[in-house]
């Protein structure tokens, strides 16, 4: 795009061996993007096409990304939230397979390898895979290991991280949806990406792992072995709420908890590609007085 367009994208690597697109969004947090970067090149197995997208940037972050140039990127001079943010640097990938991945994340020795691992053996692009994150806080996710490993860059103990993440116990799970997210990039295109309706962002994920259900797709896959640590939200955490919730009540007529409890089994033991469902007769009265709510709501 020409320099005077309120959106760049720049290709600048040419990534004949990479495995995945690393799709980044960052906004205003650089030290933390420097991490998660550099994880990805201390801690992988294989090579990968790395793109950030810079929201803004005004803390150094646009900067830094030009001054490396094994580094694709994106960027918009105002904060247009994760959904426009990956919609964007899916762009500028180059491989098969698209990875999204939080810029306050770390990616632990081998964690690359165990998805493509589970990539070859599905043998079928109709896959969503998640890592594992490993969280300080205990938010209630059954997905996640909780360990406290620091809650910020200054308290962070990475020789600690890397001396322990792997004796801590986690199987696959069900219900992969959170990003370290893995997707072929046929799935991403025929879905149409994240959903600009859920910016900043909010509600995004489960949006699109249900796009992905109505496309056929049952195999959700969170993989155990497969680990990052994940400081939490800490780009997230300067938004005010969107409404997010009954967008999503809106568009697909359950709740979002519906979609994880019941389609997904978010959380439980990985036993193979889910089964079929239909919604209850009370599933579906409490699904039509949630449409209810959302209809009065109204959100825009």
């Amino acid at each position: 795009m020409k320099a005077s367009s309120p959106i760049q994208k720049v290709q600048r690597s040419r990534p004949a061996q990479a495995q995945f697109s690393i799709l980044i969004p960052s906004w205003n947090n650089l030290p933390y993007l420097q991490l998660c970067i550099d994880s990805i090149r201390k801690n992988s197995v294989y090579e990968h096409q790395i793109i950030v997208h810079v929201n803004e940037g005004i803390d150094g972050t646009l900067d830094w990304v030009k001054d490396h140039p094994e580094l694709d990127y994106s960027y918009c001079a105002e904060n247009l939230g994760i959904c426009y943010a990956l919609n964007i640097a899916r762009g500028l990938a180059q491989t098969e397979y698209i990875l999204y991945l939080n810029d306050d994340m770390y990616v632990c020795p081998g964690w690359d390898q165990e998805l493509l691992q589970a990539v070859r053996k599905i043998g079928h692009p109709f896959f969503f895979l998640s890592a594992t994150a490993i969280e300080p806080v205990d938010s209630g996710n059954r997905c996640v290991i909780i360990r406290d490993w620091g809650q910020n860059l200054h308290s962070f103990q990475e020789k600690d991280l890397l001396e322990g993440f792997a004796q801590l116990s986690a199987a696959d799970w069900q219900g992969a949806t959170w990003p370290p997210n893995l997707v072929h990039r046929d799935l991403w295109d025929l879905c149409g990406g994240y959903s600009t309706e859920f910016s900043p962002g909010m509600y995004s994920d489960p949006d699109f792992s249900m796009k992905l259900w109505r496309l056929g797709v049952r195999h959700f896959q969170g993989l155990g072995a497969s680990r990052v640590y994940h400081f939490g939200s800490k780009s997230t955490a300067r938004i005010s709420g969107n409404p997010g919730y009954f967008r999503f009540i809106s568009k697909w007529g359950m709740a979002p908890s519906l979609l994880a409890q019941k389609f997904l089994r978010s959380g439980q033991p990985f036993d193979g590609p889910l089964a079929e469902q239909e919604l209850t007769a009370a599933e579906r009265w409490k699904s039509r007085f949630k449409r209810l709510q959302a209809a009065w709501r109204n959100p825009r």
